[in-house]
């Protein structure tokens, strides 16, 4: 039998993506299980959507913008109800995020979540064991396709040496995340850098933190803690971890030396070769 439970949709994006799937698909006067046939899933998926008890994927949407004919409706929703997934302290940032032109980031613990695999990102999201680890995951995942759209951010990243080593998730999924950076390189707004362990002290040795930059907006420092994040449009500090960041490019390998190393780590410690142009297969 239909769940019939009704939401409010004022509740959360959730909520309001769930009673619009319902109203929508009522007034084409189909039932859960007809839709669910239309895109190839059960209707009790359906009504789990419809009832808040399960977030919908991109593929979802795409899939019922074409069978209810509603223009992209669900589609365009789908980003609001992943971003919605979020920590609370993180949204604002991500939001921000997807505006940015110009990104920096350098990462002393794991690879950014722009450049994650989707394997390699489960394991990171996983390490607190959260009741909702698949929607976090998703929503990970929804954050990159801004390197996707028709003009993404210009992307400078920076990882410590140690990411590549820091085994998250096993080998496999090592492998396959350090063939995806090699690739990742290889895209014309991406730009990866390793900062050696031989660079010894460094001008981030407090930690991981990123720089937004754009059009007609103030540039914006963001870093976090455990359970918070900061993000700050001081110019001071904006001043002072720009030069920093530019220390950071400076002391490390260049791009073609980030590759090789990438590469090295990769055969001598997951014992896969990369190509001869110097990427992994991912």
């Amino acid at each position: 039998m239909a769940n019939i439970r009704h939401l409010d949709p004022s509740a959360s994006p959730l909520d309001y993506y769930g009673s619009e799937l319902r109203r929508r698909r009522e007034a084409a006067g189909l039932t859960q299980e007809a839709l669910g046939g239309c895109i190839f899933v059960t209707g009790s998926l359906v009504g789990q959507v419809e009832t808040g008890h399960r977030v919908p994927t991109r593929d979802f949407s795409e899939r019922v913008d074409a069978a209810l004919g509603t223009d992209g409706m669900f589609s365009r929703l789908a980003s609001l109800v992943l971003r919605s997934q979020l920590p609370t302290w993180f949204q604002q940032y991500a939001e921000m995020e997807a505006r940015a032109t110009y990104i920096s980031t350098y990462q002393a613990q794991v690879v950014y979540g722009l450049l994650q695999t989707e394997e390699y990102a489960r394991a990171v999201l996983g390490a607190d064991k959260p009741t909702n680890l698949d929607d976090l995951v998703a929503a990970r995942m929804d954050r990159q396709r801004i390197l996707t759209r028709e003009h993404p951010p210009a992307l400078w990243v920076v990882l410590d040496e140690a990411v590549l080593h820091r085994e998250i998730g096993g080998g496999p999924v090592m492998r396959a995340q350090l063939a995806y950076l090699l690739e990742c390189q290889r895209r014309q707004w991406v730009n990866l850098q390793v900062l050696p362990f031989v660079a010894g002290q460094h001008t981030a040795t407090r930690g991981s933190f990123n720089l937004l930059r754009f059009d007609n907006d103030p540039d914006l420092f963001y870093a976090e803690s455990y359970d918070i994040g900061h993000m700050t449009a001081n110019l001071q500090v904006i001043r002072e971890r720009s030069v920093g960041y530019a220390h950071l490019q400076a002391a490390a390998l260049s791009s073609e030396g980030s590759v090789a190393l990438i590469a090295g780590v990769l055969e001598e410690r997951y014992g896969d070769r990369p190509d001869p142009d110097g990427c992994g297969l991912a």
